[in-house]
């Protein structure tokens, strides 16, 4: 029983021991610095820097539309792309620059149409979707929306003479 278990230690040892003298052997440095290149690369990120990231339309009247340019820098040291732009409602559309990309130091604009539906106080956020490290930013636009004077509800009882 002991010559088995010492055979299994030999036979054991051997094994490992063959296998380690070939693991350096079997590294490809061209592997080593393809995988050495993408690491820096993944070090390169983009942040976007807006000039705000708030927008106050003030008072409007109802079904006034209105626009305004979200201004942003790259601030971080790889290229940002933005891959989407959403709001979230229908009465506010993002424009962004597609299918490009944008520089470090290079600057950048988003347009925000609002069609100026709604009644009081409303406030809009533009999600925009980029390879940045948080992946998305926000942004908002408010205005107080004064309701269209007018219609029957608006003209109250008539009184006849």
């Amino acid at each position: 029983m002991k010559r088995m278990f010492l055979a299994l230690g030999a036979i054991a040892m051997l094994s490992l021991t063959s296998c380690k003298e070939n693991a350096a052997n079997k590294v490809n440095t061209a592997n080593v610095a393809e995988a050495a290149e993408r690491d820096e690369a993944a070090k390169l990120v983009p942040v976007m820097t807006f000039e705000k990231q708030e927008h106050d339309f003030g008072t409007i009247d109802q079904g006034t539309p209105q626009e305004t340019i979200f201004a942003f820098t790259n601030t971080g040291n790889g290229p940002l792309i933005i891959t989407d732009a959403k709001s979230s409602c229908g009465c506010t559309v993002p424009e962004y620059p597609k299918n490009k990309a944008i520089a470090p130091g290079e600057k950048g604009e988003l347009l925000v149409k609002f069609n100026g539906s709604g009644q009081n106080q409303v406030t809009k956020t533009i999600t925009i979707t980029a390879n940045t490290e948080k992946g998305s930013e926000l942004l908002r636009i408010k205005a107080f929306v004064n309701p269209k004077n007018g219609g029957p509800q608006a003209a109250g009882p008539t009184v006849a003479q």
